[in-house]
């Protein structure tokens, strides 16, 4: 009998680390730049994203912003400081409630996506500025399944300089969460944006991350069909909602279109492999 295979999605911790801590170090300083900001809200992806760049940088070189709403989970913040006690870094709390308030006074609305995409919007705001202030350059905390899934708000938390998560799927995250000296609390709680109270990432999507991370693997990574997806096992009516939210959410994941006009196009003909630096 055949042994079975490897789990395609299982990594190995200590080397996945030593890869994304030199991407890190490289692309931060090779830029000219020493430190860095990342806005740290309780949940598994930014905690990692901080004590990676701590490992990367040294966690005197970055800066974690925590950024709470009046009706924010009280619970996120307090694992915030967890996160920033256990990796050892400077910490800044802003509460964003007053400009929230005063933009929703003048422009009042119950939708929550409006809502939510303005507080992740805001945050952003903060993050930019607090980079501009320190020197330092924004971190990103999105991660695979989200990238793809375009579970993110544009030019909100999907904003940053560089992203040491965005290769990883979900479970992948937590594989080496477990791995780094973080609270368990925040890597056993269930995932949540913390747009508003009571609001989870599984139940928004309709399905749990651990699902999904095979699917897209087959999809992305393979390059699967979807009815070679089907044949594997996966429900039809997941399989056609995970691949509609990878076509729709498309631009997402790429730089604004610019119109072309010269020989020379931003972003089409004007590109280079790779930075070049200071």
């Amino acid at each position: 009998m055949d042994e079975p295979s490897a789990d395609p999605l299982e990594i190995e911790p200590a080397l996945v680390k030593g890869i994304l801590c030199r991407f890190l170090h490289d692309e931060v300083t090779k830029v000219g730049f020493g430190r860095v900001v990342v806005g740290v809200s309780g949940g598994v992806d930014s905690a990692l994203a901080l004590w990676l760049a701590a490992r990367a940088l040294g966690a005197e070189r970055c800066l974690a912003v925590m950024m709470p709403y009046r009706q924010s989970d009280p619970a996120s913040l307090e694992d915030a400081r967890r996160v920033v006690e256990a990796v050892g870094t400077p910490a800044r709390t802003v509460d964003i409630s007053p400009q929230i308030d005063a933009y929703f006074t003048q422009v009042p609305t119950e939708d929550r996506t409006r809502r939510g995409n303005k507080l992740a919007r805001e945050r952003m705001t903060v993050l930019y500025d607090c980079s501009l202030a320190e020197s330092a350059l924004v971190v990103g905390t999105s991660n695979k399944t989200e990238l793809l899934l375009g579970y993110g708000t544009l030019f909100g938390d999907m904003a940053h300089a560089l992203n040491p998560l965005g290769d990883l799927y979900k479970t992948q995250v937590y594989q080496l969460a477990r791995h780094a000296d973080l609270p368990a609390r925040v890597i056993a709680k269930a995932p949540s944006a913390d747009l508003w109270l009571g609001q989870s990432d599984e139940a928004e999507l309709g399905f749990t991350y651990a699902v999904a991370d095979r699917l897209l693997y087959h999809l992305v990574d393979e390059r699967r069909t979807l009815l070679e997806c089907q044949a594997l096992g996966f429900d039809p009516a997941l399989i056609a909602s995970v691949h509609e939210r990878i076509r729709v959410n498309q631009y997402k994941r790429r730089l604004p279109l610019i119109a072309k006009l010269s020989q020379r196009t931003i972003d089409r003909d004007f590109r280079y492999p790779r930075d070049w630096g200071y």
